[in-house]
């Protein structure tokens, strides 16, 4: 990626993988994905590559878009009965909606593109997810009590903090969307692939290696 850069342009699947080409994993991806956005490896590139995939994937629909943003403004109640102070994630609440609605205006792909390549406004958009997801944590406890690896709130909420699978649930389960996350991390030389929730049909495709996440884009159907 060039410097600076913080979600890419779409490029040829293989530049994942130009060393490895000929490997099992390698050949099952490039046999179902044609494209790849590479995301900036920071700590925030789950929740970067999360929403600039959904909203790349409601791109041209105004209906979908406006649905999205409804349930957006309703997220702020989550984060006030979390204990959130209103003023701790209006502005962010306000980046994300501008970001909405800058998409349901002509020239939506290059605004995407160029709100998630700006620093303020993507990590903007960044954190509020996280304050969603630690909200989401917060107000279904029990839900989440049981598991072992489950990070702390703190590190939910900090800007460069990875996240695990405890967080990605989290914040599917927030907004209601479904994600398909192939992993190239098993060890018997095949891809392994997450739907979550399991059996809904996903809204986005992303790839997991080495505690990275990119944007797959799927080949069409023959």
């Amino acid at each position: 990626m060039e410097a600076g850069t913080l979600v890419s342009d779409r490029e040829d699947v293989s530049v994942l993988f130009e060393q490895q080409k000929h490997s099992r994993k390698c050949q099952e991806l490039s046999g179902l994905f044609s494209s790849v956005r590479r995301v900036r490896g920071d700590g925030n590139c789950f929740y970067r590559a999360f929403c600039f995939a959904y909203l790349e994937s409601l791109l041209h629909d105004v209906k979908a878009l406006q649905r999205f943003k409804e349930k957006i403004i309703t997220t702020s109640e989550h984060l006030s009965s979390a204990g959130f102070d209103q003023s701790s994630f209006q502005l962010h609440l306000n980046t994300v909606l501008n970001v909405i609605e800058h998409c349901e205006g002509s020239e939506q792909d290059e605004m995407l593109f160029r709100f998630f390549n700006d620093r303020m406004t993507s990590d903007s958009v960044v954190q509020y997810l996280r304050l969603l997801t630690s909200a989401h944590l917060q107000n279904h406890a029990d839900d989440f009590c049981n598991f072992v690896e489950a990070p702390s709130l703190q590190e939910v909420e900090a800007m460069g903090m990875e996240c695990d699978h405890v967080d990605i649930l989290a914040l599917t389960q927030a907004l209601d969307i479904c994600i398909h996350i192939v992993s190239m991390d098993g060890e018997d030389g095949q891809l392994v692939h997450h739907v979550i929730p399991d059996g809904a049909e996903p809204s986005m495709h992303l790839l997991h290696h080495v505690s990275h996440f990119s944007i797959l884009g799927p080949r069409p159907p023959p």
